[in-house]
């Protein structure tokens, strides 16, 4: 067996950064032998190699808390690789979501039950907190208790205007617009107690299914939802 194209260290180890795939965040941080890459892309399980014990170990065999990678990533230098997979619950043994829940703020680390990394995740807390706000002081507010004849109301006028936009104005006009859109989705989103990486998940799998074949596959009827909770 040929060896791989990877610059393991003197131990043997390269470092390895988990990274989930559809949100982007990074859930980890580990090492990995050869051993370990391979067996990663046997398997299609984050497997690694543990410092403290001498010995392979693969993320979530007993807890549950797999992470399906689909890809390995290697950097310029092929001395650092990547898991790009699906963490399935909390990936840290804390319980957090992610292993990088502190910020270093000037000499001190500011620790949370969790700093969401990327920008959609700040969006999504920042929507959650205006849920205890009241309705005069914070608009996403109003349109939560505006329930969904308010948010879908805002979401067709906005859509609308992005349509225009895209017919004949700048631009910013159209990105200006595209972030209106995005912004109410997410809040008819949070309204129901839907994440958005459960929509991301749903694009990921229409990945290589053509337009027509994946609206074909769709039930005719669905069952309906009561909004007015």
């Amino acid at each position: 067996m040929s060896q791989l194209p990877l610059k393991f260290d003197a131990k043997g180890l390269v470092p390895v950064v988990v990274q989930d795939e559809l949100t982007g965040e990074i859930r980890m941080f580990a090492f990995a032998t050869e051993e370990a890459v391979r067996t990663t892309q046997r398997t299609g399980l984050a497997t690694f190699w543990s410092r403290s014990r001498g010995e392979l170990w693969q993320k979530g065999r007993t807890s549950g808390t797999e992470v399906h990678v689909s890809q390995v990533l290697a950097d310029c230098d092929a001395d650092c690789v990547i898991y790009l997979g699906d963490p399935k619950g909390n990936t840290c043994h804390s319980g957090a979501p992610s292993c990088f829940f502190q910020s270093l703020e000037g000499e001190s680390l500011q620790q949370a039950s969790e700093q969401p990394q990327t920008l959609l995740k700040r969006l999504e807390a920042v929507l959650d907190a205006r849920k205890q706000a009241t309705g005069a002081s914070s608009y996403t507010k109003s349109l939560y208790d505006g329930g969904a004849p308010k948010i879908g109301g805002k979401i067709r006028e906005e859509a609308d205007e992005l349509a225009r936009a895209l017919a004949g104005e700048r631009d910013e006009r159209v990105i200006a617009e595209t972030a209106d859109v995005l912004y109410h989705v997410l809040v008819g989103l949070r309204w129901r107690g839907i994440d958005l990486r459960s929509v991301l998940a749903e694009l990921a799998g229409r990945l290589g299914r053509s337009g027509h074949e994946e609206k074909a596959s769709r039930p005719r009827e669905g069952a309906r939802v009561d909004s007015s909770r």
